[in-house]
């Protein structure tokens, strides 16, 4: 796939090492293009543009930044009909301890009310940046999972897909609307790896018998 990634922080730099080795074409852009630049040259198939040139011929565009930044960073890339925008943001505190909306909206909904000419999915939020870099192979052999929700059949199709070429196994999580439940998963989960000591090598998993 050709995507678009905003942010290079350590969801952005977890996420452009894990597409460049699964042979994605990634074009990164952020809010310091030398670090961007030199988050690029790390990899293979990753180069840095200024926002502005940044879509060039992507379909799919992943937002890495934090939540309070997401709808400003995706503005300034310009004209986002038709993309498939994958969020992976979670509306934390600045103790990253609560979550600052929820309940009746979300953070992918807020997005996609700012941003209707996109197709917005929720996905990869659950996971951490450590155990995004790492990859999905767990101890014992487990694989992970990344939990995807849209009212977009085709964005959820492509992030299914994405998810795949990486080597995770996904769950449908439906609607949009889901990532209301979604977001407080992610939350609870940084708790367990931050509040109560378990670290940043732990991820969210259903199971089925």
């Amino acid at each position: 796939m050709n995507i678009t990634l905003v942010g290079t922080g350590n969801m952005g730099s977890a996420f452009a090492k894990q597409l460049s080795a699964a042979g994605h074409t990634v074009r990164i852009t952020g809010r310091d293009i030398g670090k961007a630049t030199a988050l690029a040259a790390q990899f293979a198939n990753v180069s840095a543009y200024p926002a502005a040139e940044a879509l060039g011929d992507s379909d799919v565009v992943v937002v890495a930044t934090a939540y309070e930044d997401a709808v400003k960073a995706l503005q300034s890339l310009g004209d986002l009909s038709g993309k498939v925008l994958i969020d992976i943001t979670n509306p934390l505190s600045a103790d990253y301890m609560s979550l600052t909306i929820g309940h009746v909206t979300s953070a992918s909904e807020e997005i996609a009310r700012a941003l209707p000419q996109a197709q917005v999915v929720k996905a990869f939020n659950t996971l951490f940046a450590q155990v995004l870099a790492d990859g999905p192979t767990f101890a014992h052999d487990q694989t992970g999972s990344v939990f995807v929700a849209s009212d977009s059949e085709r964005a959820k199709q492509t992030a299914i897909a994405l998810a795949h070429s990486l080597g995770w196994n996904t769950v449908d999580a439906g609607a949009l609307v889901n990532a209301r439940y979604l977001e407080p998963l992610a939350g609870f989960n940084i708790y367990l790896g931050y509040g109560a000591g378990l670290g940043t090598s732990i991820a969210p998993v259903w199971l089925s018998k």
